[in-house]
């Protein structure tokens, strides 16, 4: 960053001397052209005045009039005198154009240029009473030739000044970066932000890093966490399966380690689908397909569908409510629908129920879909945290219900994906809990 500054503002440097050198030399030839002109315009109107011009044949005069030259054409354009070339090999001068204009408008004037020479002719014409024409002429160098005399110094100049410059510029994109510097090296520190164009940005990085780092937290834990929900029924089949190999089980034995290495292994399934499908989710936001879906009849699918593990819980399921209709996912409504399902019937008392409820409410514009169950509760301390990964709020008796942790992230995950939605709980230990899902269905 400070090469590309600092070869930005060399590069300015260099465009701003060669733009000042230049525009300088043409602005000081052009003060100079002209009053060059102004000089020949007040000889020809002193020589007129004075009547000197009828003198111009004395030696003494003309001595006087150095390397200025006066020239006299007649009304016919005829050179009658010079005092500079011999008039004899003169053409006729009635066509030039100070002389044209001088015999139309009483006054003319030209530059002429000699890239041969490489000088440049000023020429003033005046027109006299008799008729014929008055005019002072004037070498000069061109504006090249004043170039070229003036390079060398220029050019000292020029490289002096890029120096200075190069040198503040160095000095000054070190003194503009420096507080930037030290912003990225101190992100997580409050170092005060010295450009206050800089302070939303630097807000946006810092809350950015923040975000990387706790994902990277998250990520950390999450790894951890599989680690560890994965070991215990590798565990326990790698067990059973040693003890059946090493013949140190019964037929009845046999039977029953079957029996838990199967039941093992759905739980390994079951926790390897639910971590893809996680990671599925969290890459979903430019896949996901809304469609207008009736999420009563979604919820009585599932509620159908769940009767027999409902029977297998001990917990009665029931669906209430009315026809609505939400732009959704239907495919996501019916995983969410069924993980807050199968998380109440889980987390359920004996002889619990489980309420699925789905009302519209289009006075205030919303429809709400519900799962209410009468369980153990999450108390206040926990509510923020539940739709963690792997957090469960009774460690002892989540193992024996076997979950993997993972169905209430899942639900989070894919109500964030729907823009319409937020998701609500209301809990309290000992007496059930509520999660409600609040669709937004205003256009």
């Amino acid at each position: 960053m400070k090469k590309k500054i600092n070869l930005r503002f060399l590069s300015i440097v260099a465009v701003a001397i060669s733009a000042t050198v230049v525009l300088t030399t043409v602005i000081f030839y052009e003060v100079f052209k002209r009053e060059v002109m102004q000089g020949l315009q007040t000889y020809a109107k002193l020589l007129v005045s004075t009547s000197a011009y009828k003198e111009l044949d004395t030696k003494t005069l003309r001595e006087e009039l150095g390397e200025l030259r006066v020239t006299i054409i007649d009304g016919t354009g005829t050179v009658v005198f010079d005092s500079n070339v011999d008039i004899g090999g003169l053409e006729n001068h009635g066509q030039r154009p100070e002389v044209e204009q001088a015999f139309q408008k009483g006054e003319g004037s030209i530059i002429r240029k000699s890239d041969t020479l490489e000088k440049t002719a000023f020429y003033y014409a005046v027109r006299l009473k008799d008729g014929s024409v008055l005019r002072v002429a004037k070498e000069s160098h061109s504006i090249m030739s004043v170039y070229m005399n003036a390079f060398p110094a220029m050019g000292v100049v020029c490289v002096v000044l890029f120096i200075v410059c190069a040198v503040i510029s160095h000095l000054l994109t070190k003194s503009l970066i420096h507080p930037i510097e030290e912003l990225a090296n101190h992100l997580d520190d409050e170092v005060p932000v010295v450009y206050k164009e800089l302070a939303p940005f630097m807000a946006t990085i810092r809350k950015q890093h923040e975000n990387i780092m706790n994902n990277a937290t998250m990520r950390q834990e999450f790894t951890a966490n599989v680690s560890h929900e994965l070991k215990t029924p590798l565990a326990a089949i790698s067990g059973y399966s040693e003890l059946i190999e090493n013949g140190m089980a019964t037929d009845e034995d046999v039977i029953r380690f079957a029996s838990e290495i199967h039941r093992n292994c759905n739980r390994l399934l079951t926790l390897i689908n639910d971590t893809i499908r996680l990671s599925e989710l969290d890459h979903a936001e430019q896949e996901v397909a809304f469609e207008r879906v009736n999420v009563y009849q979604v919820a009585k699918n599932c509620v159908d569908m769940l009767q027999m593990n409902a029977k297998k819980h001990q917990v009665s399921l029931q669906i209430e409510g009315e026809k609505a209709y939400v732009m959704a996912n239907k495919g996501m409504m019916e995983e969410v629908i069924y993980n807050l399902c199968d998380n109440a019937m889980r987390y359920n008392k004996e002889d619990g129920s489980v309420i699925v409820g789905v009302f519209a409410r289009e006075a205030e514009h919303k429809v709400i879909v519900s799962v209410k169950d009468t369980g153990i509760g999450i108390s206040k301390e926990n509510q923020e945290r539940v739709f963690e990964r792997f957090y469960r709020v009774d460690k002892s008796r989540s193992k024996v219900k076997e979950g993997t942790g993972l169905g209430l992230a899942i639900v989070k995950h894919i109500v964030a994906l729907h823009k319409n939605a937020t998701l609500e709980l209301e809990s309290e230990v000992g007496v059930g809990t509520e999660i409600r899902i609040v669709f937004d269905i205003r256009e």
